[in-house]
């Protein structure tokens, strides 16, 4: 069993951290947050075999928290250790602020000092990380971070305020950062190569403008039901923040439900990359479609009742017919240059849902009319 200390556990990185943590095997967690006096700390320190040292301030009230909790607090954590001779490997969350002369970055180059003075003195290895902008779930917004201001914001209505929209910044996503933090736990590096400094490999770079219109295209996703290009990383990993800015009241959204004689016909997602995914219903002895396309391909799926789907290729007569039910899930392919159709010969509503592979264009629709 490793017992591991966190402090800082209820800040940002600290409870993605705590999640990661209890997920592994053989695990003891320690979770030591600011509320926490120092006789807690020395219990604690006294069987852990790993530190994750995550507490701090950036944005205190009294300038002079940066020098008592950066550089303060780490001291005294290295005190306890040389109090009870004991070498006990320590990730750090330092800045990359700690390259500048403000009082947070001198703060954070002293600590950074402190425990690199530790690791020479006891010969354990003690692991710097100078992070840039970290965002992703539970980070606090309108504190220190611009990603979670603006996610919160305008997930809420609220007004945002850019100073500069071509500055650029670099942003490493919260899931990354743990994944470094476990592999430099689980690895036991030696100190033989006396390093010190590490980072996040995989950083991004955007400016804030951009920034911000990717986020405004997020608010948007639910009138226009555009989902972003998710293959991209970035954009992939802000969506995921976003979403977890929501309030808590506002996690559902109704769509547009186009009803006519033969039924309900309702879109549920569009995207530049995949196409389109939409849901109809369909009444008793009703006939949808007899029409084929080009280059446009369809995927049926009978999700209730029972249809009858018939495809016949535009250039042959021989027609290809699929009795398809609800209760044994089937993909029925629509290839292009067969006309196709779909008839609820059941008893109850038919329900299905299709794929296409564009987003219906009205003066572009690629549909033309052809009985099956």
């Amino acid at each position: 069993m490793k017992n591991i200390l966190v402090t800082g556990a209820q800040g940002f990185i600290g409870k993605n951290l705590l999640d990661a943590l209890s997920k592994k095997e053989e695990i003891n967690i320690k979770a030591f947050d600011v509320n926490d006096n120092e006789k807690k700390l020395m219990s604690y320190l006294q069987d852990t075999d790993f530190i994750f040292h995550l507490a701090g301030v950036n944005r205190p009230k009294n300038s002079n928290d940066f020098e008592i909790v950066n550089t303060g607090f780490t001291q005294t954590i290295v005190q306890l250790l040389e109090q009870l001779n004991k070498a006990v490997p320590i990730v750090m969350t330092s800045s990359i602020q700690a390259e500048l002369n403000n009082p947070y970055g001198v703060s954070k180059r002293k600590a950074e000092d402190i425990l690199i003075q530790y690791s020479k003195k006891f010969n354990c290895p003690v692991y710097l990380f100078r992070l840039p902008n970290v965002f992703g779930k539970w980070c606090r917004p309108n504190y220190n971070s611009v990603v979670a201001t603006f996610c919160y914001n305008i997930s809420h209505g609220l007004d945002i305020v850019i100073s500069n929209r071509e500055k650029e910044i670099v942003l490493v996503y919260i899931d990354d950062v743990i994944k470094e933090f476990i592999k430099v736990m689980d690895m036991n590096e030696s100190l033989n190569n006396k390093r010190y400094y590490y980072e996040i490999k995989k950083k991004f770079k955007i400016k804030l403008g951009k920034l911000v219109e990717v986020l405004y295209s997020f608010d948007r996703i639910r009138k226009n039901l555009t989902i972003p290009d998710l293959s991209n990383d970035l954009i992939k990993y802000l969506y995921s923040t976003y979403l977890s800015y929501l309030d808590k009241n506002d996690f559902a959204y109704t769509l547009n439900m186009k009803k006519d004689q033969r039924g309900m016909l309702c879109e549920l997602f569009k995207s530049k990359q995949f196409g389109q995914i939409f849901i109809s219903t369909t009444h008793k002895g009703v006939i949808r479609g007899n029409h084929y396309h080009n280059t446009k391909i369809e995927k049926f799926c009978i999700i209730k009742g029972k249809a009858k789907i018939m495809l016949r290729s535009i250039m042959s007569k021989e027609i290809i017919s699929y009795n398809v039910f609800g209760d044994k899930i089937q993909i029925i392919d629509i290839p292009p240059g067969y006309t196709h159709s779909i008839e609820n010969v059941g008893n109850d509503e038919l329900i299905v849902l299709f794929w296409a592979s564009e987003i219906f264009n009205p003066k572009k629709p690629d549909t033309y009319y052809n009985e099956v």
